[in-house]
Formats: C-alpha cells, structure tokens, sequence
C-alpha cells in the first residue's frame, strides 16, 4: 500500500509543477503584448534580432523604424524590447565636460632608528 501513496504524491507534485510553468509562461505572454500593445511612436526598441531604433509609424501588424535615419520595416512580434518615451535633441549649446584624471601619489618616509649604545 505504501508504494500507491508514493505514487500519488509524485503525480500530485508533477501536476503542481506543471500548473506554475503554465501559469509563469502566461504571465510572460501577457506582459510581452501589454508591451507591444503600449508601444508608440517616439519609443526607443532592439528588435530580435539585436537592431536598435526609435519607432517612427506603427500599423497594425507593422512597425516602421527609423535607424540613423534609414526607415524599415519589420513585424510587431519581431520587438524585443521597449523603452517609452525616448526623444532625440541636438542641442548646439550643450557642452561636454569630462572628469580630470587626479594621480594621487603616496610618499613613504623611512625613519631609521639610529640610536647607538656606546658600552666601553
């Protein structure tokens, strides 16, 4: 009779392991189209494929995206990433302004000990 229960409980804990992978992965799929369902012209993304761009015109199946001024064309599942609300200004009055480099130099003194006993 033990070996029944020992059963049971390996097709109970089976059965629980494979309802949090489900629910893990439909968590993932709802948040991967809540993302692309968000997505809006102006928006920084990296596609599948590892290519940087901003969104320039969205359809319904499409997204038109403009790299260093070159528009393509590529599919809403081809997004990998979003990030919202990326503008891109070239400001003329902006400087740049870099950090010196400070060297910091440690100098070590050596005090010998010179005391002498004079023992006649």
């Amino acid at each position: 009779m033990g070996g029944g229960v020992t059963m049971i409980f390996t097709l109970i804990l089976l059965a629980g392991m494979m309802f949090f992978m489900t629910r893990s992965q439909k968590k993932q799929q709802q948040e991967r189209q809540k993302l692309l369902s968000t997505m809006k012209s102006g928006d920084a993304i990296v596609t599948i494929g590892g290519l940087h761009g901003v969104v320039s015109e969205i359809n319904e199946k499409t997204v038109f995206i403009d790299c260093e001024g070159i528009i393509l064309e590529f599919d809403r599942t081809a997004i990998r990433t979003v990030t919202p609300g990326t503008t891109v200004t070239t400001d003329s009055t902006v400087t740049t302004v870099e950090p010196t480099e400070t060297v910091v130099s440690e100098e070590t003194t050596d005090t010998a000990d010179t005391t002498t006993d004079n023992k006649d």
